[in-house]
């Protein structure tokens, strides 16, 4: 398996895995009808901040996922892997990490927080270059 692939799972493994702080910050909350069969939870705006913010920290993550995942499929497809395309593979999980931590807690505010999201669509074009330019 090429490095590129191997962060993309990575990066896979943990965007199918920020469900959990969400579903764990909706099952410690109290709302009416808990504990009865059927009953939804209220909408995720209005529980604790953290678990409003786990829930837009894993569709932040899966906004990016998709055309990173795709870029990166594409170039594992035509064969391209250069020292570019195994840093931006590392440098997006990590930054996707820092992203949903730093949301989910509270301590990525403005300008933190948009800017590790840019830095997401950032890195994909760095390594979509890669491939138009190979």
């Amino acid at each position: 398996m090429t490095i590129e692939l191997r962060w993309l799972l990575y990066t896979a493994l943990f965007a199918g895995s920020l469900w959990i702080p969400y579903v764990v910050g909706v099952n410690i909350t109290d709302f009416p009808g808990k504990g009865e069969q059927f009953v939804r939870p209220p909408e995720h705006r209005g529980m604790r901040p953290w678990v409003h913010r786990s829930f837009r920290a894993q569709a932040n993550l899966i906004e990016q996922l998709l055309p990173f995942a795709i870029v990166v499929l594409v170039g594992h497809a035509a064969g391209v892997s250069t020292s570019v395309t195994r840093v931006t593979v590392i440098a997006f999980f990590v930054a996707r990490v820092l992203h949903a931590v730093g949301y989910i807690s509270g301590i990525a505010r403005k300008p933190l927080r948009p800017i590790l999201y840019f830095s997401g669509w950032l890195i994909t074009l760095i390594h979509a270059s890669q491939l138009l330019l190979t």
